[in-house]
């Protein structure tokens, strides 16, 4: 494999909105730099980077996927990012390796909710951005209008280098307006194209978008600014020195052109990618931390200092077994050597290392800084962990994905489906940091979370094609509570004889509620020797064993406060076993008399939609028993905040789905329980019963 110097590397994110055509995008690019040898469909098997079985059957990117290839002697690792919803954890962790981002705008759909989203955080971690408006053979393309929007949203000036040649099915190429050349494009895919003059007839229109990139290269600098309105134009020399501080500095935002789908202007997007973003040894010094003492760690693009890498994705090979994608960000990673797991605090041994094509790997020696390569089979790294030297233990900062939104209770079809299901499900794991899983004592069910309905549907699916597990799937139990009210004192007395040594307990206790939130306070009162330091625990623990199923509806006791203040015990019949059961009696005696309440948990939901679908989405919550708490307007979205009953939302993936035709998200998370409404409660209580019953019936 040839090596690069890191001046000629470069690493880059193609992110965007899901259905801009990022992987269009990205198959038209391998394609024309040679590494596949036919133009790729997405949905395909000729697609290089939609291999997944999951991906050909939807016709859609589920996971990022890594290849390279060579251009102008760069080598450029490219990373086609999901811009689905259900799928969107991928792009924030391949934006942690990346040096800089293509963001793919459809012409047609303009910029959407997750191009918003991509935006903010390649920006938040300083990756140079351009942009490639997509689609321009659609008849619906709307070039101005995307500019326009770019313009507003994103707080900078777009570029647009491009002036379209023909619009809709006439669309046949671009002029680019710094070289004066037109290149018109074979209507075959094959993404040739014939250089020259610009036509006569868009003379006027090329020398127009020159004259606005002008005043936009001149509005970097003051002293550029000032020559502009004295002289109208800017030299040669004036214009590309203002063009590289406005992009340097990321004051203006190049715009490319062109049609990914008939492999028109992907060449010119590829130039782009070697002239406008930059190689590893560009970009600032990335920043972690030493694991063993915690001090900041600034490591260099420098092949020659101390191993520093992140690992950004983990992949179920089929062949390979797990494959740990990472990128390496100083020193260089050997094959057949050790490395030091700096978040795990252990070592791993390192085999064979590859380079990505799709699902193809090509081995290589070593990867050195400023690449991403991958290595198979090691033993406990996982996605966000850091690889490094264990004489300098680099620790870089966790990635941060974005919080499951559904969850469902999976429910084994058959024992040995039971038996199977914890190793596999630990597998998927693995590779997909976005799903949760969770066994709840209180209700006995295995819980799985996800991105949405899709997502958790390909979950299932690959926990069946690849492991052979079959589950059945249910709404989870809600996990309500209970608490009181009112407070009182109650006496606790436990007294058994068996004929020998009996059980003696007697306590008095006082009930009273806590504030919300408060959680279980117990207080030792005890004066005086009346009950022995030695038994107090077992009063408590008693206590505690009772709140795990309260007098309403059996559901777990919250928020409240016990004080031991009084209670008797024998020499010699007294126990830690009889104070802690007549602990429980009295918790269980005085309960009915503390004006028990049922409460449900309350989630905060952020939900973003198009401004039109607003008075849908908050009739909604309020049929749901929702609180609005707030609008956020933007020019097209609007942001809605909300608390809403979990017993409301447990669903609510399909509903926004439904109401908005996929274009609306969201995400909730636990907020507070508040008390359940009176005409909600005998349902409740019924439904509580019946859930005890079934669970009996299975134990039995």
């Amino acid at each position: 494999m040839k090596q690069y110097k890191l001046q000629d590397i470069r690493n880059v994110g193609l992110v965007g909105h899901g259905g801009s055509g990022k992987t269009s995008v990205a198959e038209a690019i391998l394609f024309l730099s040679g590494v596949n040898d036919r133009l790729g469909k997405v949905g395909d098997a000729s697609s290089v980077m939609d291999y997944d079985q999951d991906e050909l059957q939807r016709g859609h990117s589920v996971n990022a996927s890594v290849a390279f290839y060579e251009w102008d002697k760069k080598k450029i690792n490219l990373i086609d990012t999901p811009g689905d919803s259900n799928f969107i954890a991928d792009t924030p962790a391949s934006l942690r390796v990346v040096d800089g981002a293509v963001i793919v705008i459809s012409a047609v759909d303009g910029i959407q909710f997750y191009t918003e989203k991509v935006w903010s955080w390649a920006t938040e971690q300083s990756i140079p951005k351009i942009i490639f408006i997509n689609k321009l053979d659609h008849e619906q393309a709307d070039i101005p209008s995307v500019l326009e929007s770019i313009k507003r949203k994103f707080k900078v000036n777009p570029l647009c280098v491009h002036v379209p040649v023909g619009t809709g099915e006439n669309f046949s190429g671009v002029v680019d307006v710094l070289t004066n050349k037109s290149h018109v494009y074979q209507n075959n895919g094959s993404g040739k194209n014939t250089v020259g003059a610009i036509p006569e007839a868009m003379t006027d229109d090329v020398k127009l978008n020159f004259a606005e990139l002008t005043e936009l290269v001149a509005e970097v600098d003051d002293e550029l600014t000032e020559h502009y309105l004295e002289n109208g134009e800017l030299s040669e020399i004036e214009f590309d020195t203002g063009l590289k501080k406005g992009l340097k500095e990321g004051l203006l935002l190049p715009v490319f052109l062109g049609s990914a789908a008939q492999n028109m202007g992907i060449d010119l997007l590829m130039n782009a990618i070697v002239e406008y973003l930059p190689p590893p040894d560009q970009r600032a010094p990335v920043k972690g931390k030493n694991a063993k003492d915690g001090s900041e760690v600034s490591c260099e693009a420098d092949p020659e200092a101390p191993l520093s890498a992140l690992v950004f994705k983990t992949v179920a090979d089929p062949y390979a077994g797990k494959l740990t994608l990472f990128r390496v960000f100083s020193g260089s990673l050997k094959g057949d050597s050790s490395v030091y797991n700096a978040t795990q605090d252990t070592p791993e041994r390192v085999g064979q290392l590859f380079l990505m094509q799709g699902k193809k790997q090509v081995s290589v020696s070593e990867v050195s800084a400023g690449d991403i390569g991958a290595v198979a089979k090691l033993k406990v790294t996982t996605t966000s962990d850091s690889l490094s030297t264990e004489n300098n233990p680099v620790q870089y900062e966790a990635i941060s994905f974005p919080k499951p939104v559904l969850t469902k209770a999976l429910v084994p079809k058959t024992r040995a489906d039971e038996e199977k299901i914890s190793n596999a499900l630990k597998r998927l794991l693995e590779e997909d940091p976005t799903l949760k899983v969770e066994r709840k004592a209180e209700s006995h069910e295995l819980l799985v979370s996800g991105m949405g309905q899709v997502h958790l549907d390909v979950s299932l699916e690959r926990l069946k094609r690849r492991f052979a597990v079959e589950v059945d799937v249910k709404t989870p139990m809600v996990p309500y509570r209970e608490t009181i009210r009112g407070s009182t004192k109650v006496q606790g007395r436990y007294k058994k004889q068996t004929g020998g040594r009996g059980q003696f307990g007697d306590t008095w206790i006082e009930i009273s509620p806590l504030k919300k939130g408060g959680g279980f306070v117990f207080e030792d009162n005890i004066v005086g020797g009346s009950i022995p330091k030695t038994y107090i625990p077992a009063v408590e623990k008693g206590i505690q064993e009772a709140m795990a199923e309260g007098v309403i509806a059996h559901y777990p006791i919250v928020d409240v406060k016990i004080r031991l203040y009084d209670g008797s015990y024998h020499d010699v019949d007294s126990s830690e076993m009889a104070f802690k059961i007549a602990g429980s009696m009295g918790f269980k005696k005085g309960m009915p008399d503390c004006r028990p309440v049922l409460l449900e948990p309350v989630m905060i939901m952020d939900i973003v939609v198009p401004s039109e679908f607003v008075g849908d989405i908050m009739g909604d919550l309020n049929s749901k028993r929702g609180k609005i708490m707030g609008i956020d307007a933007d020019v097209d979205n609007q942001n809605i905040r909300a608390q809403v009953p979990m017993a409301e939302v447990l669903n609510y993936s399909a509903d926004i789905n439904s109401m908005t035709s996929g274009r609306g998200v969201f995400s909730m998370e636990f907020d507070h329980y508040d008390d359940v409404p009176e005409h909600l409660k005998e349902k409740i209580i019924e439904n509580a019963q019946r859930q005890r019953d079934e669970l009996s019936k299975e134990k039995s």
